[in-house]
């Protein structure tokens, strides 16, 4: 039976499916069969499938758990040099990528082997937005965010219909829920658009800074407690974002293609 070769990795738990092509790669994934093998019960499991296709620069499609295209992952970008690195048995510590957000670089920071390690991407201008009612503001990092004060008294179920009305306001967008703990640490959960509920979003973690430090409720140097383990997002005074985070890979995966 003919099949697709996937590995899978994560960045803080928010996994992804990569897949590493030729530059002369026909086409195969289609919303449907990214849902499909997205799936955590009749799937594979994953917050979203990575295109990586090996030309100069390597090029990124990201797809969401829901199969709709994302501009950018800063957890997924990372996943997607381990996962290029892995496939190419490369010893590089800087990989250029081009991503619906534009051009990104990845730089390694620590490598156990071509499994494992942590890497900083170069994450561009981070825009503020409009501050909508009930919100500390929004921003785009290559995608859209609303950057909202947390609520102890919120039930989750309440944080995803108030997730939804400001979404919906902003024609889809990821929805960051954040505590302050000091002027360099924050804490944050997130609904991501096209997947729900995930264990960390590097993009959400720029933007939270980013809305916090024009409020002055932050520095320019913060650590980011997203549930599934600690971003580090540094801004200059361009509000240019550099992110840090671990990738690790789980293993190898086979899907058919019948």
């Amino acid at each position: 039976m003919a099949q697709r070769n996937l590995q899978k990795w994560h960045g803080a738990r928010n996994d992804f499916l990569v897949e590493v092509n030729q530059p002369d790669e026909a086409p195969w994934w289609t919303p449907e069969r990214v849902r499909a093998i997205c799936d955590r019960t009749s799937g594979i499991g994953a917050d979203g499938v990575i295109i990586a296709t090996l030309d100069t620069p390597v090029a990124m499609v990201l797809y969401n758990a829901d199969g709709s295209i994302a501009e950018m992952s800063g957890n997924g970008i990372r996943c997607l040099a381990g996962a290029v690195r892995r496939s190419t048995n490369a010893s590089w510590t800087s990989l250029e990528v081009q991503t619906g957000a534009g051009l990104r670089t990845v730089t390694l920071t620590a490598s156990e082997g071509l499994t494992k390690g942590s890497a900083s991407v170069a994450m561009g201008h981070v825009t503020l937005g409009e501050v909508l009612a009930g919100t500390l503001g929004t921003a785009q990092v290559g995608n859209p965010h609303v950057v909202v004060a947390d609520d102890a008294a919120w039930t989750d179920a309440e944080r995803e219909v108030h997730a939804e009305q400001w979404a919906t306001m902003m024609g889809g967008a990821n929805v960051e829920f954040v505590r302050v703990i000091d002027s360099q640490h924050i804490v944050l959960r997130v609904i991501e658009r096209g997947v729900g509920w995930t264990a960390a979003c590097g993009t959400g973690s720029c933007a939270s800074v980013a809305v916090l430090h024009r409020l002055g409720l932050v520095g320019n140097n913060v650590a980011v407690d997203n549930p599934g383990g600690t971003l580090h997002v540094e801004l200059n005074s361009a509000f240019d974002a550099t992110l840090s985070g671990p990738f690790e890979y789980v293993d190898d995966v086979e899907w058919p293609t019948e």
